[in-house]
């Protein structure tokens, strides 16, 4: 392959899943480079990552996904990687749809390709409160920038270097992934969706459960308003 391809994995407290994960992606695709992001861990996750060898940076301060992913994007760009991908550090994200997921954007068919469950609905589908929250949010920002999204929620994206370049300066510090596919779109980039079949969580637990999902809805529905109305939309171009 003459495309260079980092895969960002964020990691916080992923002890229980963070080598599978690791090691499922090199023997699946050893063609391309990882990067760990450890944003700040309290469990074992650092060690874990010291002793095996992986290439990671030690985050000093806890900075959320977000910020976590924003660093391996800034990583990726100054390091030249033609495309970097978001891979979830909790096994969910199977490598063997990695391809399908960068394919679209090395062809250049978008700037960011998202792997989305909900096309084929083949897998695991999350629970059913979640797919719903997931259509709502899929729904305000079909409302707010006219781009129909499924799986807004999908941490396993693939970018180019111009939106790689977009996020590492521009990009949502919280629960990112729906404010993301909000701004690209609205700057005028390239947004799809590529079918891939997801895994259930392997092991620990997600940050968003119980009461703290109706709390992810209504900050996240509200960020995607403020959104809109603060990024300039751009009609046939990019910002």
């Amino acid at each position: 392959m003459d495309k260079k391809i980092l895969v960002i994995i964020p990691c916080y407290n992923e002890e229980d899943n963070i080598v599978n994960t690791v090691e499922n992606l090199r023997a699946t695709c050893p063609e391309v480079d990882f990067l760990v992001v450890n944003d700040c861990s309290t469990d074992s996750s650092a060690a874990l990552l010291k002793s095996h060898h992986y290439p990671f940076l030690d985050l000093p301060v806890n900075l959320g996904i977000g910020g976590g992913v924003q660093c391996g994007y800034l990583y990726a760009v100054r390091h030249g990687y033609d495309v970097a991908v978001q891979m979830d550090g909790d096994g969910q994200h199977d490598p063997a749809y990695l391809m399908e997921v960068v394919q679209p954007v090395l062809d250049g068919i978008y700037d960011m390709c998202i792997g989305s469950r909900f096309i084929k609905k083949e897998g695991f589908q999350t629970s059913f409160m979640r797919r719903v929250g997931i259509r709502w949010l899929s729904g305000m920002i079909r409302l707010l920038c006219g781009k129909r999204v499924l799986d807004v929620t999908s941490g396993f994206r693939a970018t180019n270097l111009a939106m790689t370049a977009y996020f590492a300066q521009h990009y949502a510090t919280d629960y990112p992934e729906p404010e993301a596919i909000l701004a690209a779109s609205l700057a005028g980039f390239r947004v799809g969706e590529a079918p891939v079949i997801m895994r259930e969580r392997q092991g620990g637990v997600s940050s968003i459960h119980s009461f703290k999902s109706a709390y992810y809805m209504i900050k996240v529905s509200l960020a995607l308003i403020i959104d809109r109305l603060s990024i300039r939309k751009v009609k046939g171009g990019r910002a």
